[in-house]
């Protein structure tokens, strides 16, 4: 069961649920609205407690995690494949090719969303009380 009760500006933003909410690619503050608009779109606030989000600075960050994440994921796995099968070339390429492109478009929302939430948590970027936070 999860708690949809919004914070208020004076309280603890705490980081571990802040991050689930956004990994699951909902609004850090309450947990209930949904964060992004289409795939990687960022709602300006949340249609539920209306907290805005509009602040975040994602930028490249998502896309680094994710290319990160896929080729510390993925290398082992194909140095494996080669050494125990040895397949044809062109097996490979295209197998690693699905794998690399299924796991980054699974990752990158999701980290997109955990990062957004990890700014709100820290109020980073105008999502603390302050104008200049």
């Amino acid at each position: 069961m999860t708690d949809t009760t919004p914070m208020t500006d004076t309280e603890d933003r705490p980081l571990k649920p802040a991050l689930l909410r956004g990994w699951r690619r909902r609004c850090p503050n309450c947990g209930a609205g949904p964060m992004l608009r289409g795939y990687l779109k960022v709602r300006d606030a949340c249609p539920v407690c209306g907290e805005e989000l509009h602040h975040h600075r994602a930028d490249d960050g998502p896309a680094y995690l994710t290319i990160l994440i896929v080729g510390h994921l993925l290398a082992p796995v194909l140095l494996f494949t080669y050494m125990k099968w040895r397949p044809e070339p062109l097996v490979m390429a295209v197998g690693f090719t699905i794998g690399t492109v299924a796991l980054s478009l699974y990752l990158l929302p999701r980290l997109k969303g955990a990062l957004v939430a990890l700014q709100w948590a820290n109020r980073m970027h105008g999502f603390g009380t302050r104008p200049n936070d």
